[in-house]
């Protein structure tokens, strides 16, 4: 299946949207699969792509490094704390960030995830078009491929991690793993690159970057607080570091310093003081174990201290294990 990017694909009500269509699809294959058998779905999933015509306009996208159905599998949206939502997949996770002066919204998943994320951003009771501030913790085409649609139907600002900025504008192309054959999502302009302790400024929030190298070049955590009617919290979004199975030490031609960049990461992660906290991918952080579709409002649930030392551990091992091996 070849993946187009096009410049109107997202403006023009008359061309077909191929992300939101494959998107879609994709989420009814699911289904398909567990209410009937793999092979009723998979000859659906290809007959839906077929009616799927591309513009002449569009730009050529290599296939997706790799894809998991989790990745697109609805999630119900919630309240996390305070003025802090879920809007993301089953494992790819997106935050709302409400504030009195427009929201922001932190990772987009997909390319084609847009559809997915507004409607969860609707679901809550807030406007999709007050989105004012895209962020991401990292530049992966799971974490960004809608931000180009996103900021196309929003006019929000792209504010990212400075060396991650090169690989947002070409469409991961120049991705130290997974780069060099060409974009893989919608290529999109920054504008503005952020460096390590930079602040984020919106209405009454204030979110500080803090630059945790290594799983990209410019991947990146965020810390900052939110308030409810019982108290305020301080908020950690991670990203956890962890290690591609490309990823070579202590450096490659691509990224000289990664071995160092690991090292130093894993180190500033350790000392992190946060009340609650949360990560790029809900297996990161057992989403699933701490918070049910089902659930109530539990802010509690995301305040285990001991689940994210024990994970920064692991990670600081498997890194030892790569470097030691």
């Amino acid at each position: 299946m070849q993946v187009f990017a096009c410049s109107n694909l997202f403006s023009s009500p008359r061309q077909p949207d191929l992300f939101k269509i494959v998107f879609l699809a994709l989420n009814l294959d699911f289904h398909l699969m567990q209410k009937f058998n793999l092979t009723l779905a998979t000859l659906l999933l290809i007959t839906i792509l077929s009616f799927v015509t591309i513009p002449s306009s569009c730009q050529k996208l290599i296939p997706l490094p790799n894809f998991k159905q989790e990745w697109v599998q609805d999630y119900k949206p919630f309240r996390i704390a305070g003025n802090l939502y879920y809007v993301g997949s089953y494992d790819l996770c997106s935050y709302l960030i409400t504030t009195s002066r427009g929201h922001i919204l932190i990772n987009t998943g997909l390319p084609g995830s847009d559809t997915m994320i507004r409607r969860h951003v609707e679901a809550l009771g807030f406007k999709f078009s007050d989105i004012r501030i895209l962020l991401t913790n990292q530049a992966h085409f799971d974490h960004v491929g809608a931000m180009a649609a996103i900021k196309k139907m929003t006019g929000a600002s792209i504010m990212i991690d400075d060396k991650d900025a090169p690989v947002l504008a070409d469409g991961g192309n120049s991705d130290y793993t997974m780069g060099g054959k060409g974009p893989i999502f919608q290529p999109v302009k920054v504008d503005r690159r952020l460096h390590d302790q930079d602040t984020v400024k919106l209405g009454e929030m204030r979110i500080v970057l803090l630059h945790h190298p290594g799983h990209t070049k410019g991947s990146c955590s965020f810390l900052f607080d939110v308030k409810d009617e019982a108290r305020s919290y301080r908020v950690l979004i991670a990203n956890m570091p962890t290690i591609l199975e490309e990823t070579k030490f202590p450096g490659m031609p691509s990224y000289p310093e990664v071995g160092k960049d690991y090292a130093y990461t894993l180190e500033a992660m350790k000392g992190l003081q946060f009340d609650i906290w949360v990560a790029a991918h809900a297996n990161q952080f057992d989403l699933h174990k701490k918070h049910a579709p089902e659930d109530g409002y539990r802010p509690e649930a995301f305040s285990d201290r001991a689940d994210y030392d024990l994970a920064i551990s692991q990670l600081r091992d498997a890194y030892l294990k790569r470097i030691n091996p």
